[in-house]
């Protein structure tokens, strides 16, 4: 069983080669692949993990050295404790912070990751987390940590995104790199389609998407229905759709929130 600051499972061997004893296949939560050299340590080099909840620290722990990670490890509660200590411990390689269910938007919370992250510079600080929420991985990687793992992982993609730490590299789950991506695209097409658009068409592009008869949005927009149907010629065009059905549909597969933009062209 796993003791605060006592010396664990010494062995070196690669921090990435992950073990499964089941033999159940592995699930990959990094997004893309990246080959890092093979982590290998010296006998005093150790990892911390840091939890006020003496019972979550200890299990976190048990789970990593049962799959013989090669290096040693340490538990606190916090960062008072390694300090009463550290200069016996040997070489810290990395820090992991385990914030279970606390909001990282929590001001105490957010404290204590800053007071990890600076007073153990240039050591990687990794937080562990019950939330996979893209705003709580953007927060904690603007505190300057070095990877966000969801505690809805299995112990082997933890294992990787410590070594990832240790090697210079940033985990982040990949539901959020794929929220960041889908964020990312949106802006991209927004801009585009507001750029191909004048203000006016893009509030008749809205009204289309919405479904909206020729009458209804040259009333809403204080127009002639004839300039109405010259807007969405235009729309149309531009769009290279064929019809105004096909024009809703692209319009909203572009802007699913699309804003309304009801200035005078």
């Amino acid at each position: 069983m796993a003791k605060d600051e006592t010396f664990l499972e010494r062995q070196s061997i690669d921090i990435f080669r992950s073990r499964n004893s089941l033999g159940v296949e592995r699930r990959e939560a990094v997004s893309e692949r990246v080959d890092y050299p093979p982590q290998t340590y010296a006998a005093n080099d150790y990892l911390a993990i840091f939890d006020k909840r003496n019972l979550d620290r200890e299990c976190l722990a048990n789970s990593l050295i049962s799959h013989q990670i090669g290096i040693s490890i340490f538990t606190f509660s916090g960062i008072a404790s390694w300090q009463q200590c550290n200069t016996t411990l040997g070489t810290l390689r990395v820090a992991v912070i385990n914030i279970g269910s606390n909001d990282i938007s929590d001001i105490s919370i957010r404290q204590e990751i800053t007071q990890l992250v600076t007073t153990l510079e240039p050591v990687p600080v990794v937080v562990l987390s019950n939330s996979q929420a893209l705003d709580h991985v953007l927060q904690a990687i603007d505190l300057g940590v070095h990877g966000f793992i969801p505690s809805s992982v299995d112990v082997d993609v933890c294992i990787e995104a410590i070594g990832l730490a240790i090697a210079g590299g940033q985990f982040v789950p990949a539901s959020s790199v794929l929220a960041m991506r889908g964020l990312v695209g949106g802006f991209v097409a927004r801009k585009a389609i507001r750029s191909a658009f004048t203000v006016r068409q893009t509030a008749v592009a809205e009204a289309l998407r919405r479904g909206k008869a020729n009458k209804m949005i040259a009333r809403e927009l204080n127009l002639c229905e004839s300039t109405v149907k010259v807007h969405i010629r235009n729309i149309m065009k531009k769009l290279g759709a064929t019809n105004r059905t096909e024009v809703a549909c692209k319009v909203g597969e572009l802007l699913p929130d699309a804003e309304h933009h009801l200035g005078r062209a």
